[in-house]
């Protein structure tokens, strides 16, 4: 929120890359999944599994940065903030602050939340409710997504709920859940699952890359993949599957 108060700010410790995380860079650690996150994209994770949870694409990019990988940090609150507050100053560095705001048209953070939550290192806020002060959200390196955008805030009497399962952008999100997030949208994923879709999300980019040379080199969609015989196979009621070759 924007507060008429004078403050004095540390110099933010967020990361650039959009990628926070603790500094584990051991293979499997948080560093190395992150790195591996930058190479694919998040409908690579999609077509590698299609029940992954999805955030309603009405949840937007507010700020300059899309991408996010970390851990939830979650709150329930209604139309009162502090709740959210309180969130921004417990979580750990790279965790993703995910708010359930019941999808209500008030603001439940601003200018001053995502300056706290850059200071703390934090991965992200994404608010399922309103989200103000775009003029500075907007050139945030934060990633920061809300449903709304609202210059009316919410209250401060209310203490909300930390660190249980909440609703936001029409997904289940526990904490600890992994967000992944870009600019095609938001994902949820069980951390034990985040290594092996990553794997399955790289072999997906391979296929995608090989196809993308063919078509370059004038081939046609039939002929990279296996349509013909993916159609032929429906037709007679068998499963199949629409590869690459």
């Amino acid at each position: 929120m924007t507060f008429r108060t004078k403050m004095t700010f540390r110099a933010p410790s967020y990361r650039a890359s959009g990628l926070a995380c603790s500094s584990s860079s051991k293979p499997g650690g948080p560093m190395a999944l992150a790195a591996r996150f930058r190479e694919v994209d998040t409908t690579a994770i999609c077509d590698a599994d299609k029940t992954l949870r999805v955030m309603e694409s009405a949840i937007k990019l507010r700020s300059a940065q899309p991408r996010i990988f970390g851990p939830a940090y979650t709150v329930r609150c209604r139309e009162d903030f502090l709740g959210v507050l309180r969130a921004i100053e417990s979580a750990a560095p790279g965790d993703v602050i995910v708010v359930d705001g019941g999808a209500r048209e008030l603001a439940l953070a601003g200018e001053m939340f995502a300056r706290g939550a850059l200071t703390r290192g934090l991965g992200g806020i994404i608010v399922d409710a309103g989200y103000r002060d775009i003029g500075f959200v907007s050139t945030c390196e934060l990633p920061i997504y809300s449903r709304f955008v609202t210059p009316m805030a919410g209250t401060t009497g209310k203490l909300g709920e930390l660190q249980i399962p909440v609703t936001c952008g029409g997904v289940v999100v526990n904490p600890g859940d992994m967000i992944l997030a870009d600019s095609e949208g938001l994902l949820v994923v069980d951390p034990d699952r985040v290594s092996d879709l990553l794997d399955a999300a790289h072999a997906v980019k391979e296929a995608e890359a090989k196809l993308t040379e063919h078509l370059i080199a004038g081939g046609t969609l039939s002929d990279g993949t296996n349509l013909s015989a993916h159609v032929d196979a429906l037709k007679r009621g068998e499963p199949s599957k629409l590869s690459f070759d």
